[in-house]
């Protein structure tokens, strides 16, 4: 399912809807509206943990999360600070006018702050923690104004380890000429109590007839001897 994250469509309302708004008004709504699916984004993430600890990437259904589908990722920890997007929603490429899988996330963000995002990033998977980003694009020819929003949730893989998250970005406005970038207008990070550290790797035991079991001794140093 998460091989398609296409968007559902409106729906079809009556005559009576169609009531004059002004701009104001309609943002509002929206600014409200996105706060909902925020939330619910959220919610069902949070359904999805046992006992407080992080969800497992299997865990989450595209169901449960409908609203935000087009703007929803999946993405994978490479290196501190750097993730990766594994699968990512249409909204996505739409701002990046290009297909944006494989690609870092540190591809929406302006050059000048990819440091601080990349400090955030190692926060969501080391605390664990959640990250949310208000974002701004600043205006250009073809390209008015625009803000958005980045929610970001820690996830296990396969093998048990915070190495994946599950993310949202959605954007206030009119996209315009692609790409965009955003510069961080402001972070908050949450702290996650009762997560339970990541597996620790097995201890290592020496193999049978290795070094490890030779007798302890004087070792002879070997010597080097030139031929002619």
């Amino acid at each position: 399912m998460w091989d398609d994250l296409t968007e559902p469509g409106p729906a079809q309302g009556g005559v009576g809807d169609t009531q004059p708004q002004t701009r104001a008004q309609t943002r509002a709504q929206t600014r409200a509206q996105t706060e909902a699916h925020l939330r619910a984004f959220r919610a069902h993430w949070e359904a999805c943990r046992r006992g407080g600890d992080v969800p497992m990437r299997a865990d989450i259904d595209p169901r449960g999360i409908a609203p935000l589908i087009s703007g929803a990722f999946i993405a994978e920890r490479i290196a501190p600070g750097v993730a990766r997007l594994r699968v990512a929603g249409m909204a996505l490429n739409d701002v990046m006018g290009m297909e944006v899988r494989g690609m870092p996330l540190t591809t929406f963000i302006e050059p000048g702050d990819r440091d601080a995002f990349a400090m955030n990033v190692v926060d969501l998977f080391d605390g664990p923690a959640i990250l949310r980003l208000s974002l701004r694009s600043r205006r250009g020819i073809g390209r008015p104004a625009l803000d958005a929003t980045l929610m970001m949730l820690p996830l296990r893989s396969d093998l048990g380890d915070i190495s994946r998250t599950l993310g949202c970005l959605v954007t206030d406005g009119p996209i315009g000429r692609a790409p965009r970038r955003f510069a961080i207008a402001e972070a908050e990070t949450l702290l996650l109590r009762g997560a339970a550290p990541r597996p620790a790797a097995p201890p290592l035991r020496p193999l049978a007839g290795g070094r490890s079991q030779a007798p302890a001794g004087r070792r002879e140093r070997s010597h080097l001897r030139l031929v002619t």
